[in-house]
């Protein structure tokens, strides 16, 4: 890694190597369930944390694994990681899991990779990959413990079929790699579980928007996101039709 790494390609890097490191820390046998997620998130963060300190020192840092301080909020760019989205999954050794790096530009998620370690695989904004089109069945994805009602009530009036999984990269990056068609969440998140996220599905072409249509904000005080839909562009529009009328 040096400095004239493009901000693109640093956050591809930075997510393909914390993704070698924690599996790893998985293949070590040395930690277990809720053990195995937390070593997994400290030693993950810590090298995040670490590289991006030394290559972008003038930038702010938002991470789930670090105390959070005001200092972020004065600048331009901030980086928002997280260093095990689907801590669970990872803990349990399932493969819906994933490491976000992503770059908050004046609050909008810009630039940005996820690695999906359990695939072999970098998602990232500067190398983009075709999203197939869609079936004639529509896909939504869901959170694998509690389904937003949202969601269900959407994918019965579409006919689509729910798929239930763990984490939210691994969700989103589902729909860049044509696996799904539609992540709607209502459940609550914070920035660091969507920002790299977003900005890979936007680079691939893909609406991004809070469920009531407005624009996703990064970098605020208050790090809490309610809710969450990705898709393609063509869905976009009746999925948030039905959201306002359920909500309504």
């Amino acid at each position: 890694m040096t400095a004239a790494m493009t901000d693109a390609e640093l956050a591809a890097d930075l997510a393909e190597v914390a993704g070698r490191i924690l599996l790893e820390v998985r293949g070590s046998g040395m930690f277990a369930g809720k053990a195995l997620g937390k070593a997994g998130d400290q030693t993950a963060n810590q090298f995040l944390v670490h590289a991006l300190r030394e290559q972008r020192p003038d930038d702010g840092l938002l991470s789930e694994e670090s105390k959070d301080t005001q200092e972020r909020l004065g600048k331009s760019r901030v980086w928002i990681v997280d260093p095990v989205d689907g801590t669970r999954e990872y803990g349990e050794e399932r493969a819906d899991w994933a490491v976000h790096v992503g770059l908050a530009i004046d609050g909008v998620a810009t630039i940005g990779a996820v690695a999906l370690p359990g695939a072999d695989a970098v998602l990232r904004t500067d190398e983009l990959v075709s999203v197939p089109p869609a079936p004639d069945t529509l896909r939504m994805v869901v959170s694998r413990t509690r389904p937003a009602k949202e969601a269900v009530a959407v994918a019965e009036k579409l006919g689509a079929v729910l798929l239930p999984m763990g984490s939210a990269g691994a969700k989103a990056m589902a729909i860049v790699r044509g696996e799904a068609d539609i992540y709607l969440h209502s459940g609550g998140q914070y920035e660091w579980d969507s920002c790299a996220p977003v900005a890979v599905a936007l680079a691939h072409g893909l609406h991004c928007s809070r469920i009531d249509g407005s624009p996703l904000v990064y970098n605020q005080a208050d790090t809490y996101m309610p809710d969450l839909l990705i898709c393609r562009p063509e869905h976009a529009q009746f999925v948030l039709r039905e959201v306002a009328e359920i909500e309504s």
